[in-house]
C-alpha cells in the first residue's frame, strides 16, 4: 500500500482522523508538524517567531521529502504544506491523498488558543483570505471529505472506504485519477490517456459482471463502438449495442423511450450496467435511462468531448429536455465510474473542441486566477480547425483532469444542491441556457452559449458593483482567443431573456444568478428577471 496523506486548512481534524485510519488501515502514522518540531528542537511557533515563515515552509518541504521516500505510513501535514515547494504534487507521486474540509466557523471553534497556530493568529478576514487561496490546491487532491457534523471515527471510516476504491483502480489508473466520495458511495473519475482499451478492465475493477448495454450515438459509435466492445468483450462482458442519432435533438421522450426499450430487449437486468459512451447528449440520455430502468441499474459514463469530461458525465445530473426548456425532467443518477481517454478528442470536429472552451473557462473563473492564465495560454491552440497536435494535447489532459477534479470536490460537498456550493457550477448557464433555447436546440453548442454566458455574467456583475468592469472585456479576449464568438449583445433581447423563466434556478422571487467578485470568487445572487432585462443590455 502506498502512503494515504490527509491535507487541508488548519483544525480540520487531520492528526485525530490520521491516527485512528492509521489504525484501521494497519499502518505507521506520521505528524508532519511533530517530524519538523522534532528535527528543529522547537515548536511551530518558535519556528515562525524565531526564524519567519520561509525557513518553516523549507523545513516542512524536507520533511516532507524524508518521509515519501520512506516506508508507506498515513501522513497529516500542515495546512501549507500541499501549497508550497510543490509539496501536493510530490505527495500524489507517493500516494493518496485526502483533504479534510470544515467551514471557518466550525474552525475558529474547534481552536481555542489560536496562539499554538501561527497562522490563526490573524484577524478572521486573513484566515479567510488564506483559506480563499489555499483552496484550489486542496481541490486537486485525490478526494475531499467533509468533515462538519462528523465524528473522527466516521472520518476515518469514510476515508479507509476512499482508500480501498484508490487502491482497487488498476495499475497505472490511479496516478490520475479524483474520487466523488458521496455520503452513500464513492466512485473515481480515470483521467486514462490512450486508455479506452482498458474501459472493460475499469468496470471490472468496480465489480461489475454480466450484461451491459453499451448506448452511444450515430457520430461516436463508428468511431469508437468497436474498441469499447472488444475492450468489454475480453473482460467478460456481455454486451448489447444501442446507436441514437446524433445531435441534441435526440435528449427526448421518444428517444428516451426507444433507449428504453432496446435495453430491455438486448436482455439487461436490474443488475446489468449501462455504458454511455459519446458527449453530454449520450451522458444524460442513457444516465437517464439508467436511473429509470427497472428503478434503476447502475451506469458508466465514458464521455468523448472535453465538456463531457469536465462537467456533464460527473455529477449524476441525467435528463431530457421538453419544449419548455432544457433539461427539465432528468434525475440525480451518480455513476459507477467515469472513465475518460483525452485522445479521443482528435476526432472531434473542432467545432466542439472550441465550443468546449466556454466550460473549462468556468472553472478557471470558479478557481484561481492561475488557472485562468493557463486556459488564457492555451486558448489559441484550440481556435483551428487542425487536429490537436501532441504537445496540445498533453498540456489539455492535464487541464481536463483538474477541472474534472473541481467537479468533482463540489459534487461530493454538495450532491444535491443542498447547501448552495454546487450552484455555483451554473455560472454562465442562466443567460446561456436562455440563449441556447432560443437559438434553437442544435443551433449552437452548449459551451459556446455558456461562453457568451459568462459575458453576460460579467456585465451583471459589474453593474451590481461587484466586480470591475474590466472583467467582461477580459474574458471576452480570452474566449477571443479560442475562436468563440463573445458578442452576447445581439442576444440579450426581452424574447431571448424571457427564457429564464422555466431555468431550473428559478426561486420564487427571481432566479439564482452566478455573479463574481473576482476570478476564483463567485457567490450567488437572486435577481428578478426584470432587474436581469434592465441591466443586462448596453
Amino acid at each position: 500500500m502506498a502512503h494515504v496523506f490527509l491535507i487541508g486548512f488548519m483544525a480540520t481534524g487531520k492528526t485525530s482522523v490520521g491516527r485512528e485510519l492509521a489504525l484501521r488501515l494497519d499502518m505507521p502514522f506520521v505528524d508532519l508538524d511533530e517530524t519538523i518540531e522534532q528535527r528543529a528542537g522547537k515548536s511551530i511557533s518558535a519556528i515562525f517567531t524565531d526564524d519567519g515563515e520561509a525557513v518553516f515552509r523549507e523545513q516542512e518541504r524536507d520533511a516532507l521529502a524524508d518521509v515519501c521516500a520512506g516506508p508507506a505510513a498515513v501522513v497529516a501535514t500542515g495546512g501549507g504544506a500541499p501549497c508550497h515547494h510543490s509539496g501536493l504534487e510530490r505527495m500524489k507521486r507517493a500516494g493518496f491523498v485526502a483533504t479534510l474540509t470544515a467551514p471557518l466557523t466550525a474552525i475558529k471553534n474547534r481552536v481555542t488558543d489560536r496562539t499554538t497556530r501561527p497562522l490563526l493568529a490573524k484577524t478572521d478576514e486573513e484566515i479567510a483570505a488564506l483559506n480563499h487561496g489555499r483552496v484550489p490546491v486542496y481541490r486537486r487532491a485525490h478526494v475531499c471529505v467533509p468533515t462538519e457534523e462528523r465524528t473522527v471515527t466516521d472520518v476515518a471510516r469514510i476515508v479507509a472506504g476512499h482508500v480501498a476504491v484508490f487502491e482497487s483502480l488498476p495499475e497505472g489508473m490511479a496516478e490520475s485519477c479524483a474520487l466523488v466520495g458521496l455520503t452513500d458511495r464513492v466512485y473515481p473519475i480515470v483521467i486514462a490517456g490512450d486508455g479506452l482499451d482498458r474501459l472493460g478492465e475499469a468496470v471490472a475493477a468496480m465489480g461489475k459482471r454480466g450484461k451491459v448495454g453499451l448506448v452511444s450515438d450515430s457520430n461516436v459509435e463508428p468511431l469508437y463502438g468497436a474498441r469499447a466492445t472488444a475492450s468489454l468483450e475480453s473482460a467478460g462482458f456481455d454486451v448489447a449495442q444501442v446507436s441514437v442519432p446524433a445531435g441534441e435533438q435526440s435528449k427526448q421522450h421518444s428517444c428516451y423511450a426507444s433507449v428504453l426499450d432496446q435495453l430491455v430487449a438486448g436482455g439487461l437486468t436490474r443488475g446489468s450496467t449501462v455504458v454511455a459512451l459519446g458527449g453530454g447528449m449520450v451522458g444524460d440520455l442513457a444516465g437517464f435511462a439508467a436511473a429509470t430502468l427497472y428503478r434503476g441499474v447502475d451506469v458508466v459514463q465514458v464521455p468523448t468531448t472535453v465538456l463531457a469530461m469536465v462537467d456533464s458525465a460527473i455529477g449524476g445530473k441525467t435528463g431530457i429536455n421538453i419544449d419548455a426548456g432544457k433539461n427539465l425532467v432528468g434525475a440525480f443518477w451518480q455513476p459507477r465510474l467515469v472513465f475518460a481517454d483525452p485522445h479521443v478528442l482528435n476526432t472531434l470536429p473542432a467545432r466542439e473542441r472550441r465550443g468546449a472552451f466556454g466550460e473549462l473557462l468556468k472553472y478557471a473563473l470558479l478557481d484561481s486566477e492561475e488557472l485562468y492564465m493557463v486556459m488564457h495560454e492555451l486558448a489559441p491552440h484550440l481556435a483551428n480547425d487542425d487536429a490537436l497536435d501532441p504537445s496540445t494535447l498533453s498540456a489539455l489532459a492535464p487541464i481536463i483532469e483538474r477541472c474534472a477534479a473541481i467537479k468533482a470536490w463540489v459534487v461530493t460537498r454538495d450532491e444535491r444542491e443542498q447547501t448552495g456550493e454546487r450552484a455555483l457550477l451554473n455560472l454562465g448557464h442562466t443567460v446561456g441556457h436562455a440563449i441556447e433555447v432560443a437559438a434553437g436546440y442544435g443551433t449552437l453548442l452548449h459551451g459556446e452559449a455558456v461562453g457568451l454566458g459568462l459575458v453576460a455574467t460579467c456585465r451583471v456583475s459589474a453593474r451590481l458593483n461587484m466586480c470591475s468592469s474590466s472583467l467582461e472585456q477580459r474574458v471576452v479576449e480570452t474566449l477571443d482567443r479560442a475562436g468563440m464568438d463573445a458578442d452576447v449583445e445581439p442576444w440579450l433581447r426581452p424574447d431571448v431573456l424571457a427564457h429564464i423563466k422555466v431555468d431550473k434556478k428559478r426561486t420564487t422571487d427571481g432566479v439564482a444568478f452566478v455573479t463574481l467578485r473576482n476570478v476564483g470568487d463567485a457567490t450567488t445572487t437572486n435577481l428578478s428577471l426584470s432587474e436581469l432585462v434592465r441591466i443586462l443590455p448596453q
